[in-house]
């Protein structure tokens, strides 16, 4: 499933909007604007609350929580990397994930722990500067990929507001 990413630039608190491939919107994940640390609900367009995601403050390095269901996925930006940004993504299970690549221009790979590539972010399907496309393979939990990735967005982009 491919889906289109696009942060609200004139908005209160980091917001964003999560289409499909139809181009019609499916998700909202609403910035908490005066709050300490970023907190965000992700919520579907009729208002439920499908996860809550939180940053650590007292942590080496941007480090998140995803809350969901009564568990906590963990994302981690590793700090000591070469020429190459990479967050570890600690899954309740066995299922953990990795992103890497060109986080600074949304051009990465989520990848599983056999090396599985399991979704692609990339800007370069869209012209304009503040959406970018996340492709999912089938099977995959969207709702945490999608996640993620606006954490990256916001470790990676916090500044352009």
């Amino acid at each position: 499933m491919l889906y289109q990413l696009r942060q609200k630039i004139l908005a209160f608190g980091d917001d964003f909007t999560i289409r499909d491939e139809q181009g019609q919107d499916v998700f909202f994940v609403d910035g908490h604007v005066f709050a300490l640390g970023n907190k965000l609900s992700f919520q579907d367009m009729q208002g439920n609350q499908l996860a809550f995601i939180r940053q650590r403050l007292l942590s080496i390095g941007a480090t998140y929580d995803i809350e969901r269901s009564g568990s906590v996925t963990t994302i981690h930006k590793e700090i000591f990397t070469f020429l190459r940004c990479r967050f570890s993504i600690d899954v309740p299970g066995p299922n953990d994930l990795e992103a890497s690549g060109n986080l600074l221009d949304h051009e990465y790979e989520f990848v599983d722990t056999r090396g599985s590539a399991i979704a692609r972010v990339s800007k370069r399907w869209f012209a304009f500067s503040d959406h970018y496309g996340v492709e999912i393979a089938d099977g995959q939990d969207d709702v945490l990929v999608l996640a993620a990735a606006v954490v990256i967005d916001l470790c990676c982009h916090g500044d352009r507001k």
